[in-house]
C-alpha cells in the first residue's frame, strides 16, 4: 500500500500536486492510492482522528505530507485491531503531550489488550476445530463411511 508514487499531475486551478513527501495531495487522489473512499477520509475527520485538511478553491480537500503520514498510521492501527474510540484516545493523548514517546506506553497497553483478545479467540477456535474433527469422525464411524 504505497502512497508515494512521485507522479506529478496538474491539480485544481493549476495547482501541482504530488504524492511524494514534499507536496500536497487531493482527497480523491489520496483515497485512490490508499484504497479508501473519500467518504471514509471524511468520516475520520468527523470522528476526530484526522484534522480537517486545508481546502483549495472549489472546496477540494488537500492533505499535507504530515496528514498523509498520520493517515497511514491510523490505517496501521486499524489493521492491528484498534477501534475508532481507541484511536481517538491516542490522538487526544498525543494532542496533549505532542511527544510520540509519551503515547507509546498507552499504545503498547492497547496492543497488549488486542494480543490477549486474539489469544483467547485462537484458543476458542482451537477448541471448536477439535469439536468439529471429533464430530466428523463420529459421523464417519456411525455411517461406516470409507473416508480419511
Amino acid at each position: 500500500m504505497a502512497i508515494i508514487s512521485g507522479a506529478r499531475t496538474s491539480g485544481v486551478d493549476g495547482v501541482k500536486k504530488n504524492t511524494a513527501t514534499d507536496e500536497n495531495i487531493s482527497i480523491g487522489d489520496l483515497a485512490k492510492e490508499i484504497g479508501l473512499t473519500t467518504r471514509t477520509l471524511r468520516y475520520y475527520e468527523e470522528m476526530g482522528i484526522m484534522t480537517p485538511p486545508r481546502r483549495q478553491e472549489g472546496r477540494i480537500r488537500f492533505y499535507a505530507p504530515h496528514e498523509v503520514r498520520k493517515l497511514k498510521f491510523i490505517l496501521r492501527l486499524k489493521e492491528l485491531g484498534l477501534t475508532i474510540k481507541e484511536m481517538q484516545e491516542l490522538d487526544a493523548a498525543y494532542s496533549e503531550a505532542r511527544e510520540t514517546d509519551k503515547i507509546i506506553p498507552r499504545l503498547i497497553k492497547m496492543l497488549d489488550f488486542h494480543i490477549n483478545n486474539i489469544d483467547q479467540k485462537m484458543q476458542k477456535l482451537g477448541s471448536l476445530r477439535k469439536e468439529i474433527v471429533d464430530y466428523r469422525q463420529r459421523l464417519i464411524e456411525r455411517f461406516k463411511l470409507n473416508m480419511k
